[in-house]
């Protein structure tokens, strides 16, 4: 919710007209909020202006994974992108989208981060009512349950199911990566330990605690600002960007598709309604500054500003305990508006934690068997 705090703190909201009220048959799945929370203001896409096409997913990732888990309690279908490193050696960098996000909200960064990293591979996770579904045996009911320890469960499951899928024989180490709630989602899935020894650490895009929950009071009035539906999918790509929401036409162009639904009629609402996951706002983010600070792993912070910082996090950074880089120029999702410039920084935070690159010097015993002198 930091993509709030800025837009609240800083932006007065643009008052226009209320939508008109959608007729049953557009209703399809009751959405009526939006894909992120950092837009500066509501703006009527304009007929004028129209992007190109969508891109595709496969112009960013190797490969597209529906992964099935069925427990006595539920049956979930996870839905993940997935680029194969060049060796299971190497660390694999995992990728958690934000609140009404979607995977491809790191397209352009993991197109970006590939070709400074090559042989690392990345796989990149869609969380349940975000592009994965969990169904409830008892009734057959979708489970939406958001809650902060579900969805890292959500994350060490998919994990531990792409493993399964694709045969490894032991988890690689890993580097995670969450924007927004994601940030929330890898911080507290590495201070449970529930990936083990493998988290080489974790990176948090633009996300913090105190401004997170000082913009939780206005979160509905924002989102009852938002358009509730678009005429085409090129509309809804126009509006992202003409509201600032996003800053980059090429990004926006691949992650803005997977955000809505089509209805009956041919028209567009969100996948995610947002407004309806009011119960859990306060469990994503409260005590997240001590979790983010406390848990095991190199910590990265990258921020679009550093008025973002509450005070438990300056202290923090004033004693080292965590690398802080902002880029101003970007808005909430740095990943999508400078994606080559994101890629950069993550790149150097992994090359710095990467265990494999580490060369130990020779045993004493080793160098005595050989018969060198020491």
């Amino acid at each position: 919710m930091s993509d709030l705090a800025r837009s609240f703190a800083k932006t007065k909201l643009t008052s226009l007209p209320p939508e008109a009220p959608l007729a049953e048959e557009e209703r399809e799945d009751d959405s009526s909020s939006a894909s992120s929370m950092s837009s500066v203001g509501t703006i009527r896409p304009s007929s004028s202006h129209k992007p190109a096409n969508r891109v595709s997913w496969a112009d960013f990732f190797s490969q597209e994974l529906y992964l099935e888990q069925k427990t006595e309690k539920d049956h979930a279908k996870y839905h993940v992108y997935y680029t194969p490193p060049a060796s299971l050696k190497l660390p694999l960098l995992v990728l958690h989208h934000g609140a009404g996000s979607s995977g491809l909200s790191f397209g352009l960064f993991a197109r970006d981060f590939r070709k400074l990293m090559p042989d690392t591979g990345i796989l990149c996770l869609e969380a349940r009512d975000h592009g994965s579904v969990v169904w409830r045996n008892d009734t057959g009911d979708i489970d939406t349950d958001l809650s902060i320890d579900t969805l890292s469960q959500d994350m060490a499951d998919m994990i531990h199911l792409t493993q399964a899928k694709l045969g490894w024989a032991d988890l690689p180490e890993m580097m995670l990566v969450g924007h927004s709630l994601g940030g929330a989602v890898v911080t507290n899935t590495a201070k449970k330990g529930l990936l083990g020894n493998k988290v080489l650490g974790y990176a948090v895009l633009d996300v913090v605690e105190g401004s997170a929950m000082d913009a939780l009071k206005s979160m509905q009035s924002y989102l009852a600002t938002r358009p509730s539906v678009f005429p085409t999918l090129a509309d809804a790509i126009d509006w992202h960007i003409r509201s600032r929401t996003l800053r980059n036409i090429e990004s926006a162009r691949a992650s803005v598709p997977p955000l809505l639904l089509q209805t009956s009629t041919g028209k567009w609402i969100w996948r995610t309604d947002l407004s309806k996951t009011e119960a859990y706002w306060e469990d994503w983010f409260g005590g997240m500054s001590s979790k983010f600070l406390n848990a095991r792993g190199a910590k990265l912070l990258l921020l679009a500003g550093t008025d973002r910082l509450d005070k438990e996090l300056m202290i923090g950074q004033m004693q080292g305990k965590f690398q802080l880089q902002v880029l101003p120029a970007a808005g909430h999702f740095i990943q999508e508006d400078l994606p080559e410039k994101t890629a950069e920084i993550i790149v150097e935070f992994l090359k710095r934690n990467d265990r494999s690159a580490l060369v130990l010097p020779p045993k004493v015993s080793d160098l005595l068997a050989q018969g060198k002198k020491v």
